[in-house]
């Protein structure tokens, strides 16, 4: 079974078809049914078009209390439809939702959780499922497996290839969740101010790290981001998490491990330095170009073009350049 997500215009989630598209070469390796829930209200032609994609079976648990996302609530309603159901595995995607309910649910159905993996498979002695994810701080791969029920796990985005529509449409099936609301621990949270980065969306990321400087850096880097924007829809400034750890950027743009996985067509790696844990964030870019004044950064080993200057003399430039040929 998976656990869908809308996104924010309430479509599917792409970690939703992600998670279809795993989940359906899962379950024919177990010789089982594959199952989506989706967890809303009017959940109607969502539900409609998931059952397009490889689901032999679709979950509603529908109520106007689950409108809005409460962690209390979904840990409840998924509890409960796990009860009914014993699924033999459970995925949910590895995003704010996912990390916020699965190790809480997983307590509940007393299961162990791996958490972020890169790759799933049956293991063809024993039927469990095989997680691969990255450990040490990216720096080694490594395989899990338990034996309990449901094998539970949350995956990382953009690392799965997602379902494709067909023309066989799966069952859709209401579920009660019973649910009230005494069961909401937390009665809401006042967000005070909400940054709407969007780095998994975008066509292009300019991207600083240590390099950089400071503040003044990513000034220059918001300047090139708005010469980009000329020509191209979703550009976004990103960074590694040494100019987080300085307090020159919002945490909201970190791109690496523990930050945002991006797969940009193109980015822009200015002052950084090619850290393991950053290179996990990028693998999936298109083209990678790197601004960096030491030659020996690992960078350059990813890069499909490399400068080896410092950023300030490149990037007037570079500026200079773009507006010539616009």
């Amino acid at each position: 079974m998976v656990c869908g997500e809308a996104g924010e215009g309430g479509e599917i989630h792409p970690i939703t078809l992600e998670l279809l598209g795993v989940g359906r070469k899962l379950a024919d390796d177990l010789s089982t049914e594959l199952s989506a829930v989706l967890i809303g209200d009017k959940l109607g032609e969502i539900a409609e078009e998931v059952a397009f994609f490889e689901a032999d079976k679709v979950y509603k648990l529908e109520n106007p209390l689950l409108e809005d996302f409460k962690a209390d609530l979904w840990v409840e309603a998924l509890e409960k439809l796990c009860g009914e159901i014993n699924p033999k595995v459970f995925l949910m995607g590895h995003t704010v939702t996912g990390m916020e309910i699965a190790p809480r649910l997983a307590f509940r159905l007393n299961t162990m959780l791996i958490t972020d993996c890169i790759g799933l498979e049956i293991d063809r002695e024993d039927g469990l499922l095989l997680c691969t994810k990255p450990v040490y701080g990216g720096n080694a791969i490594a395989v899990f497996k338990h034996k309990g029920e449901p094998q539970f796990a949350t995956v990382r985005k953009k690392v799965m290839e997602p379902a494709e529509r067909s023309s066989t449409k799966g069952e859709i099936i209401d579920f009660d969740p019973g649910i009230d609301e005494s069961m909401v621990k937390i009665e809401s949270i006042k967000i005070v101010k909400e940054e709407v980065v969007a780095l998994d969306k975008a066509e292009v990321i300019i991207s600083g790290g240590r390099g950089i400087g400071g503040i003044e850096g990513f000034k220059e880097l918001d300047e090139l981001a708005n010469l980009f924007r000329e020509s191209f829809e979703k550009v976004e400034v990103g960074c590694s998490r040494p100019a987080v750890d300085f307090g020159w950027i919002s945490s909201s743009r970190q791109i690496g491990l523990t930050g945002e996985k991006v797969s940009p067509a193109l980015y822009i790696a200015v002052g950084i330095s090619g850290a393991t844990q950053h290179l996990a964030g990028i693998m999936r870019a298109k083209k990678i170009v790197a601004i960096n004044s030491d030659p020996k950064s690992s960078i350059f080993n990813v890069a499909d073009y490399g400068v080896v200057e410092d950023y300030k003399k490149v990037l007037p430039a570079f500026k200079k350049k773009w507006r010539e040929l616009s």
